[in-house]
């Protein structure tokens, strides 16, 4: 029996402005309390992982250019010894690791962050 592939995609709720003060999440003096509570949500989940590795590379990176077929080369062969492959969720050198994680039918974990850009998380996570 083979290794089933993880497809959970977690998206962290966002809490309901009306039931939160204000000041916890626009004041300084209150914002590190929600920062801390976002590095608990994350770690909680990320603690389901024994083995990762973290590819980091430009959201920029095209699909032709050789470091997009190295990522994805190198993140199908890590799968398939069993490590999770982690990245930003976007598109360029992430992409393509998490295509080869996805491809290799391994864990493929994004961690999308809000960017100026409206950053969209790739399809492979």
């Amino acid at each position: 029996m083979g290794k089933k592939p993880y497809r959970r995609t977690t998206h962290f709720p966002r809490r309901n402005k009306s039931t939160i003060k204000e000041d916890f999440v626009r004041t300084d003096t209150w914002r590190i309390f929600r920062i801390m509570s976002e590095f608990v949500d994350g770690f909680e989940e990320l603690s389901q992982i024994k083995k990762g590795v973290s590819f980091f590379g430009s959201r920029c990176t095209p699909r032709k250019h050789p470091y997009y077929k190295l990522a994805y080369e190198s993140a199908y062969l890590l799968s398939k010894k069993g490590y999770s492959i982690i990245t930003g969720a976007g598109s360029g050198v992430m992409e393509a690791a998490n295509k080869g994680a996805y491809d290799a039918k391994g864990i493929s974990v994004g961690l999308n962050i809000l960017l100026p850009e409206q950053q969209i998380p790739n399809q492979y996570i």
